[in-house]
């Protein structure tokens, strides 16, 4: 049998025994054993999303029912915040469980979520968990974002721009500002100027996809910040309509 050499190798048992043993020093109640066999028994055949599904549904099993409690334990084993811009889906890359869990159990408790996004995104990423929230909660989360673009921490100011993608890849179409995206803008606005590079990209991809789902408005943002000299937001302006063309 071919050696599997693709990013789905990691999300098997072995990302299940990374889990378990983290997890185990936290709540002693954790069957580590029987985690780990029903994600070796039933991640064979499943392509990496299916798996990081598997091992989301699995901590739900084994985790205590109740939500809070579940991610008061999930919290702890997310150890020191990534420094560095890089390494999210290295380094780091065993938290997308925790991430999904949030994304796909937490809705109806949205402080203890929000935070929890927070926090996982100080060294993961939140991108795809606060979604779901976006659409259940659009003005109450958007507010948030807002409030994460002026954050000093970069991993957030990223996730303020990235979250709110129209066409994030790898997730489901985010229709929920696409005909009134200000609340959006309002959030590039306040990080066309930022330093650090993937928030710069973040912002020019958000941009890229409103200049294909709603053009117009986008267009207009894009010429008034024309205007400006500074390099940073010469550099987002240029990145966002590298597919478009002349604004």
């Amino acid at each position: 049998m071919a050696q599997d050499n693709s990013i789905t190798q990691f999300f098997g048992e072995n990302l299940a025994e990374i889990l378990a043993e983290k997890i185990s020093r936290i709540y002693s109640k954790f069957s580590s054993d029987d985690y780990i066999q029903f994600v070796k028994k039933n991640c064979k055949t499943l392509t990496y999303t299916g798996r990081i599904d598997l091992h989301t549904d699995a901590l739900r099993q084994f985790l205590p029912d109740n939500y809070p409690d579940a991610v008061e334990i999930l919290m702890q084993i997310l150890g020191e915040e990534n420094p560095n811009e890089t390494g999210m889906f290295k380094e780091y890359y065993w938290l997308m469980p925790v991430g999904k869990f949030i994304e796909k159990f937490g809705l109806e408790d949205f402080t203890i979520s929000i935070k929890a996004i927070e926090e996982i995104t100080k060294r993961n990423t939140g991108e795809y968990a606060i979604r779901p929230y976006i659409r259940k909660y659009p003005q109450k989360t958007i507010k948030i974002m807002q409030k994460w673009a002026k954050s000093e921490n970069f991993h957030l100011r990223r996730l303020a721009a990235e979250g709110c993608r129209p066409k994030l890849p790898w997730s489901q179409k985010l229709g929920t500002f696409i005909e009134q995206p200000e609340p959006v803008f309002v959030i590039l606005e306040k990080l066309k100027e930022d330093q650090i590079k993937f928030v710069q990209k973040s912002v020019a991809n958000n941009l890229a996809d409103y200049l294909k789902v709603n053009k117009d408005p986008a267009i207009k943002l894009l010429q008034q910040w024309q205007k400006s000299d500074n390099k940073n937001t010469r550099w987002i302006i240029k990145h966002a309509t590298r597919k478009f063309g002349t604004i």
